[in-house]
């Protein structure tokens, strides 16, 4: 997917295991299919993953998780990976990784939700959950800036997708992006986000929604970024239950379209031919917003 990624196989985790960690080293070592574009998942044994990172920025995230997931999993209303160990570079692998805790579930599809509302009911209350969280000391969102800092980028990938086969309207999305720039911007002060409740972020067990996972862009910032989901995964009926239990103003909402826009525009021309399950997902969230009044 990137030009400068870091390749990884399973004989990779075991030199790593071995030589850090023997006392995993034995256990069965499974990659895991995933639409993630920042680390590489494998299974290890059956109550634990390992988690490389791609590139050096995914290697900030485990840093991150390590000492934020701790604080924040027992204020959320969800399950969501506890760090287990910390590994260094080594066997010729440079960054930093991690040793997780399973967690069961499977990451749901847009548009192939067999309990929307519920699936809504459950990431509002996540949502509302960790915007509300007093904990001082919150390093910034990964998307804690305002809106108009991914316009440049924005407008790029617009100019890019337009040169593509892809079958969208530029213009209309540049209008849609517009739109969304001008909503007013978030006047309270800072809050607890997630910033990135893409689909392959969230697991499901019996149509509910059993965890979150990737906390790797957690941080402060406006409560628009974690309301995503409305765009990328829920279809519009459940959208409206989401709306109504997130209890947010219409700015706030806008801005939301105009995160989840934004995102499928910059991820489309970048993964369209590398990663099928975040292409599929950033032509689907274009479609909704396109077609969408709300």
């Amino acid at each position: 997917m990137h030009a400068d990624e870091t390749r990884t196989d399973a004989d990779l985790v075991r030199r790593l295991l071995r030589t850090q960690f023997p006392q995993w080293a034995d256990l069965p070592i499974t990659r895991l299919a995933s639409g993630g574009t920042v680390n590489a998942i494998y299974r290890l044994g059956e109550d634990l993953t390992v988690r490389l990172p791609l590139r050096p920025g995914g290697a900030e995230g485990i840093a991150l998780e390590a000492r934020l997931l701790p604080r924040l999993a027992p204020l959320l209303p969800l399950p969501v990976p506890e760090v287990v160990a910390t590994g260094v570079p080594g066997e010729g692998y440079p960054l930093d990784w991690a040793v997780h805790r399973w967690l069961e579930g499977r990451n749901p599809v847009e548009g192939d939700l067999a309990e929307p509302e519920a699936v809504a009911r459950d990431l509002a209350g996540f949502a509302v959950a960790i915007r509300g969280i007093d904990l001082p000391g919150g390093p910034p969102a990964h998307r804690g800036r305002p809106l108009i800092t991914e316009d440049r980028e924005m407008r790029a990938a617009i100019e890019a997708l337009r040169r593509t086969d892809e079958p969208f309207d530029a213009d209309a999305i540049t209008a849609a992006w517009e739109e969304a720039l001008a909503a007013p911007r978030w006047a309270g002060p800072p809050c607890w986000t997630h910033s990135d409740l893409m689909p392959g972020n969230v697991l499901l067990t019996g149509g509910r929604v059993s965890a979150v996972i990737d906390f790797g862009t957690v941080g402060m910032g406006e409560p628009a970024t974690d309301l995503i989901p409305a765009w990328n995964l829920l279809p519009a009926s459940a959208r409206r239950v989401y709306r109504e239990a997130v209890d947010v103003d219409d700015a706030t909402w806008a801005r939301s379209r105009g995160w989840a826009l934004s995102m499928a525009v910059i991820q489309l021309p970048y993964y369209r031919t590398t990663n099928p399950v975040i292409s599929a997902n950033a032509r689907h969230v274009i479609r909704e917003i396109l077609g969408s009044s709300e």
